[in-house]
């Protein structure tokens, strides 16, 4: 591992990073497909039952099988090369994504989805957890907010013009078309996957003996616990995915139902929004830098429940896709928040285990929060549900300044040149005052 020199910092610009590099186009292709099923999937269902509760049944009943996958994904992850645990959920999601439009060319089979569907979104949960713990493998310690951002930013990027695309190509063709795109994607990213090699990560062998599955995974939600900031964010995060999970489902269908626009309307909303993750993503390390966690991450989920509010009231799509733009923008903020923090702060061996606690604990209250949500905007309509969702995650932000997120510290400074204690990838003890 390069390190700074004292006053002079001697590696290349991330984007000069070859391995890093090629990570970064193979996901950005990836997310790119993903955004056509982000739209399509759910205009597959809408298409073939008219009825935005079953939208929101399918939402619940993938998210339960990724929650699922969480509690042993991370397992997986740290015991195995995590690489071809990334492989191989891409190839899983070629194939079952790849059978949808074979098998409606036969007519619509919504079956298909409740079982296609949470199945890619088990392997996706493990690719995601994977993923995230591959940065620590590619970037420096001090890097790694600039690295999640770039990430985030060129996810978005991609985010921006595939809704797009998958919004014509729905009209077109079909959202069935769409999902196709989307399981060639998968083969790129496996393709990019394949081209680069991940740092090695020299641990303690006492530290990571083999237990149990359960017994590994409770380790790994042990430290998750441990750590008060952490700790509070997984409290907080639960509350704010119940309320969020479904707000997609709803979004599309306050566009087709509500303001009565095309399926071609509802991909450039969601692809013009994107680019509020793209804000997020590039503003988040200044922001971090000079606000500190606490402030940038309470800040932004409070922007978060003011534009989830003001989506369902909002009566052009103009409107529509500005808030929900500044929505994703604050919630790439936050997320991108969270999730370095936790990679800056958990040791190598333990990071896939805690990311799946943190993301299996946080996440298992979406599936119930789309159903109800979903159901309530059918029942009340989309802007009492959304006027109340908004309010909760308004509340959200407010609990957070009584918790030890309010004081957590600013982005970590650079690391010094590691003495012989510290691993390859520059990890500090776990719990380093830099980071909390």
């Amino acid at each position: 591992m390069r390190t700074p020199t004292a006053g002079h910092d001697v590696r290349p610009p991330l984007w000069r990073d070859r391995s890093f590099g090629t990570y970064w186009i193979a996901q950005s292709l990836s997310a790119a497909g993903d955004s056509f099923a982000y739209l399509a999937v759910p205009l597959l269902v809408l298409q073939a039952t008219g009825s935005v509760a079953q939208m929101g049944l399918l939402t619940a009943v993938a998210g339960a099988a990724s929650v699922a996958a969480g509690v042993f994904g991370g397992v997986l992850v740290d015991r195995y090369d995590r690489r071809t645990l990334m492989i191989v959920a891409d190839l899983t999601r070629l194939v079952l994504y790849g059978l949808v439009p074979l098998v409606w060319l036969a007519g619509p089979q919504v079956w298909l989805l409740f079982v296609v569907l949470p199945i890619c979104e088990a392997a996706g949960m493990v690719f995601q957890v994977a993923a995230v713990t591959a940065v620590r493998n590619l970037v420096d310690r001090d890097r790694i907010t600039e690295a999640n951002g770039r990430l985030q930013a060129t996810y978005a990027a991609a985010a921006v013009l595939g809704p797009l695309l998958a919004g014509v190509v729905a009209a077109r063709f079909g959202p069935a078309t769409a999902i196709a795109v989307n399981a060639g994607s998968f083969a790129l990213s496996a393709a990019g996957l394949w081209l680069i090699r991940l740092r090695p990560a020299p641990v303690d062998a006492a530290a990571v003996a083999r237990e149990r599955p359960l017994a590994e995974f409770l380790a790994g939600a042990r430290f998750l616990w441990g750590q008060p900031v952490l700790r509070a964010l997984t409290v907080l995060l639960s509350v704010f995915i119940f309320l969020t999970y479904g707000f997609v489902d709803v979004l599309i269908y306050h566009v087709t139902h509500d303001l009565g626009r095309s399926e071609g309307t509802v991909g450039a909303v969601l692809g013009l929004a994107a680019l509020g993750t793209v804000a997020g993503a590039l503003l988040v390390a200044p922001l971090r830098r000079r606000r500190g966690f606490g402030a940038t991450w309470i800040g932004a989920h409070a922007v978060c429940g003011f534009a989830v509010a003001g989506v369902g009231i909002a009566t052009s799509v103009p409107a529509v896709t500005a808030l929900t733009a500044v929505y994703l923008c604050c919630l790439s903020i936050g997320g991108i928040c969270s999730m370095s923090l936790r990679q800056e702060i958990t040791p190598d061996h333990l990071l896939g285990r805690v990311t799946s606690a943190f993301w299996s604990t946080h996440y298992a209250l979406g599936p119930a929060g789309a159903v109800v949500l979903t159901w309530a905007a059918a029942r009340y309509g989309v802007a009492a549900v959304t006027v109340a969702a908004g309010a909760g995650c308004l509340l959200v932000a407010v609990a957070g300044l009584f918790t030890p997120v309010r004081r957590a510290g600013a982005e970590p400074a650079a690391a010094p040149p590691a003495p012989a204690v510290v691993n390859q990838v520059g990890e500090p003890p776990a719990g380093h005052p830099s980071t909390v």
